[in-house]
């Protein structure tokens, strides 16, 4: 669905005039160095000049004979003479976009229902596995430590993270109309990075429980007290939103006036904003820098508090006492190098350097496998979370038997 310019006439109208004067194949020159000048004196109309550049590409024809200026007058005189013809003209050269094609897993035509049973079981596994970790830590109070704390909101926001792309992703696959509306797709975007990016700086705050706990076993009751944990967690939470709010104004500010196929089975940033028209560069280097700042800063801080865990576990003197300590950070730092490097390959470069099989490839990595690994992994190698769970199913069926 796309809408004509007829409809945008306070926002667009100036611009048809200033257009058709500037394509007037009987212009002359010094009329054109003047359209520019009068594209600058009402740049506050039109917004950005982007919009006007993409226009000055229309083959229009328009006879204007009043001298070697450009006023606001003859502007406004202009504007009256401009015909529905004009309009349609002008509207099927410039369209803006109201909704878009998600493309996604469409170059595999003959394997969609083999994907969708695929994704769809990893899909379920995902929602269970997050799901129980996040009850056996609410019921089971052996767990009700920080560590374990920060592991069912990090669950918490993964199932969040997975149900903004999972659920329409699997719909797509079976039908053959894959379109989301401009505003369904802005909201996608919104929710998907706010989640990814409180996922990061989760992962972050779980090293600095490592840290506290191994390096500094005393005082670790004062440094993690159930308080500053809230606080953490929810500052975490504001955090990654307020970044995803202007990421996602920065890439639907721009005007979306060509195609509207996006190469990718959601609405992520570096497919949408290809499809602007018009100069990003500024939004982009803007975006750019705020996934340096959301990837690169907590990393870099999980990086620093294992120098100092590493550096105390090696002062350890029995061999028994380093592989238990190793043991309590060894899933923690898988599921950092996968979700850091997946995130850090998309997001950690130019989009010109986009690749849609490539990106849509480890898109799936973070997407999809990492939110699977952190319940699986926590449930396969840590006895505490074992035994908890094995106990609430225990609780389960001894209340089913009561019923």
């Amino acid at each position: 669905m796309k809408t004509s310019c007829k409809t945008e006439t306070y926002r667009l109208g100036l611009q048809v005039v200033l257009v058709k004067c500037c394509i007037d194949k009987r212009a002359s020159p010094y009329q054109q160095q003047q359209f520019q000048g009068v594209v600058s004196s009402w740049n506050y109309v039109f917004g950005a000049k982007t919009q006007v550049k993409t226009l000055l590409f229309l083959d229009l024809t328009f006879p204007y004979k009043s001298g070697n200026e450009f006023t606001t007058d003859s502007i406004s005189e202009m504007k009256n003479k401009i015909t529905d013809e004009d309009y349609q003209i002008l509207s099927r050269n410039l369209t803006m976009v109201t909704e878009f094609l998600l493309l996604g897993f469409s170059d595999f035509q003959e394997l969609q229902f083999v994907l969708f049973a695929i994704f769809f079981c990893l899909y379920l596994l995902i929602l269970g596995g997050n799901i129980t970790i996040i009850i056996t830590v609410r019921l089971e109070h052996s767990l009700h430590t920080p560590m374990y704390f920060f592991l069912a909101v990090l669950s918490f926001s993964e199932t969040c993270y997975t149900f903004t792309i999972l659920p329409k992703m699997l719909l797509n696959l079976l039908s053959v109309l894959r379109t989301i509306s401009f505003i369904s797709c802005a909201i996608q975007m919104f929710f998907f990075l706010g989640f990814a990016i409180n996922n990061s700086l989760l992962l972050g705050l779980m090293g600095y429980d490592r840290f506290a706990a191994i390096c500094h076993p005393l005082r670790y009751p004062v440094l993690t007290s159930w308080w500053i944990c809230k606080v953490m967690a929810a500052t975490c939470g504001v955090a990654g939103f307020m970044i995803s709010l202007l990421g996602t104004f920065l890439v639907f500010s721009l005007p979306f006036c060509n195609s509207n196929r996006i190469d990718h089975y959601f609405c992520d940033i570096a497919p949408v904003i290809h499809l602007a028209c018009g100069d990003f560069y500024i939004n982009e280097v803007i975006i750019f820098i705020g996934g340096v700042v959301t990837l690169m800063v907590p990393l870099t801080f999980v990086c620093i508090t294992y120098g100092f865990i590493v550096r105390t576990i090696m002062r350890i003197p029995s061999t028994e006492g380093k592989k238990k300590a190793f043991s309590t950070c060894a899933t923690h730092l898988i599921v950092v190098v996968v979700h850091y490097g997946c995130a850090s390959f998309v997001y950690l470069r130019p989009s010109s350097k986009y690749t849609s099989s490539k990106d849509r490839l480890v898109t799936v990595t973070y997407t999809i496998i990492t939110p699977l690994l952190n319940p699986l992994l926590y449930s396969l190698r840590n006895k505490d979370v074992q035994m908890a769970i094995r106990k609430v199913i225990s609780w389960g069926k001894f209340s089913l038997k009561n019923i």
